[in-house]
């Protein structure tokens, strides 16, 4: 009897197979023009590709749910809004990042075809209607992220720390896999839908495999996202790598996660939710805890910033454990302004990075008496950081917890404004440096702002006020993206 091929639509995948063909040939011209005219050509391919990979996102999107592949890959209006938020999380770090990496001489065509593929795995997740695709998707995110962690190469800290997330990313990778041969093994399928079927018919004998596989792949995805207590390499790597790539991996690669913790979370185990529901609120609380305290006695900003990030993964989880369409929909627009919070901050921090100093939160003491304009940019980051009203941050928070507590969780709300404001401390601390400090004597702020640096720094500004103030479109949009688990 023939063996009947599924069904294949790959105008589904046309921005994924555009960014792939796209990035070869940005290599191989990375091998063919190693002088500086051939490294901006490359540079800014990368973000002609990304630009024209939006565009095709935009016009070939499917609003109703369609698949491919047999079901292993899927275009849908959630696909849209997280592969466009994928974009921008990478567009804008690779536009401020150029100045830079020429000031640290590591501005290669190898790191912009890096970050390339490294989108591209995550588009690939965020489209996942399977994990295998899922795994293929996070294996070729992940790989490109370990070799940028290291990209410095005479440099001990950005070596030590490409290394350690490569040790630690691939045991949770490992981990990740065994949960998935559990699921496999109990159901004998990869495919989410198929995978929801099973879950939800009688498990018989194959509940607590199921439960156990179920488990470890949150554990897998806890590592990805640095979430309490699988946090360990956050600091080290954020501190260690070249802030260009500590701007793109604090926002890109946990917007693709998140969007694949969505696909298996709602469409292979939805009828699961009283199980991995207490396991996110315990991640959750311990995320918003570690973040909250451990930030307060860091001196580093980027190592502050590291668990800042586990502190705002700890708010989206708690989104998350909800199980309602408000708390979908919140982590949703969460999402969208974590990523303009933190490559704002970011943008700031790479301006201010030369000759080994910036790094430091003392380093930017007295800003304010210098470049009023950039200490005004700054302070408005980290107060939207903080979920102080009316910017962006908070209006993230108040959705959040306003899930929670329409849900009844009323405790875990208490705990994460607690925390939140426990968090406000050390923003604020940032903002007294910059305000109430003298400047040190031998620091003059005086650099050149490049265009893409003032575009990213201006965008990423008005979006925060203006989201804050008018929130109803970027609310419509998630309300519409989430459609497509109902």
């Amino acid at each position: 009897m023939p063996v009947q091929l599924p069904d294949i639509n790959l105008t589904l995948l046309l921005p994924e197979i555009f960014i792939a063909l796209a990035g070869m040939a940005l290599l191989l011209l990375t091998a063919w023009r190693e002088d500086q005219e051939g490294r901006e050509l490359v540079a800014n391919g990368t973000i002609g590709t990304i630009v024209v990979a939006m565009g095709l996102l935009w016009f070939t999107a499917h609003t109703t749910r369609t698949t491919t592949f047999g079901g292993m890959f899927t275009s849908d209006s959630f696909a849209l809004y997280m592969k466009m938020l994928m974009c921008t999380a990478a567009l804008l770090p690779l536009l401020v990042s150029r100045d830079y990496l020429k000031r640290n001489e590591i501005f290669k065509g190898e790191y912009q075809v890096l970050s390339l593929f490294a989108l591209l795995g995550g588009l690939i997740m965020a489209s996942s209607g399977d994990f295998l695709t899922l795994y293929l998707g996070l294996e070729l995110m992940s790989l490109s992220i370990y070799v940028l962690a290291a990209f410095r190469r005479d440099d001990k800290r950005s070596s030590e720390a490409g290394l350690k997330y490569f040790v630690l990313g691939s045991l949770a990778s490992g981990i990740l896999l065994y949960g998935i041969t559990l699921i496999y093994g109990a159901s004998g399928t990869t495919t989410f839908t198929d995978i929801h079927a099973y879950v939800s018919g009688d498990l018989h004998h194959h509940g607590a495999i199921v439960n156990l596989g179920m488990i470890l792949i949150l554990i897998g995805f806890s590592f990805k996202i640095a979430a309490a207590p699988f946090h360990m390499w956050a600091p080290d790597v954020y501190e260690g790598a070249p802030t260009s790539v500590t701007a793109f991996m604090a926002v890109m690669p946990k917007i693709a996660a998140f969007a694949a913790l969505y696909r298996v979370l709602l469409e292979a185990f939805g009828p699961l939710h009283a199980e991995w529901s207490p396991v996110l609120q315990f991640l959750a609380v311990l995320s918003v805890a570690v973040g909250a305290l451990a930030a307060i006695a860091q001196t580093n900003i980027k190592r502050m910033l590291a668990y800042s990030s586990i502190g705002h993964v700890g708010y989206v989880l708690i989104g998350l454990s909800v199980g309602s369409d408000l708390g979908y929909q919140a982590v949703l627009v969460y999402l969208a302004v974590y990523i303009f919070m933190n490559v704002g901050a970011f943008t700031l921090i790479l301006l201010l990075n030369r000759d080994g100093v910036g790094d430091e939160i003392s380093d930017y003491q007295g800003l304010a008496h210098k470049r009023p304009l950039l200490a005004f940019l700054m302070a408005l980051f980290m107060f939207s950081m903080a979920g102080i009203p009316p910017l962006a941050g908070f209006i993230g928070k108040l959705y959040v917890f306003m899930a929670a507590v329409q849900a009844g969780m009323i405790k875990l709300a208490i705990v994460g404004i607690l925390f939140s404001a426990v968090g406000a401390f050390y923003y604020l601390r940032v903002v007294k440096r910059m305000y109430f400090d003298q400047p040190q004597s031998d620091r003059d702020f005086e650099m050149e702002v490049s265009i893409p640096n003032r575009l990213v720094m201006g965008v990423t500004g008005l979006f925060v006020v203006i989201v804050g103030i008018f929130p109803e479109q970027i609310l419509t949009w998630a309300k519409i993206s989430m459609s497509s688990f109902q």
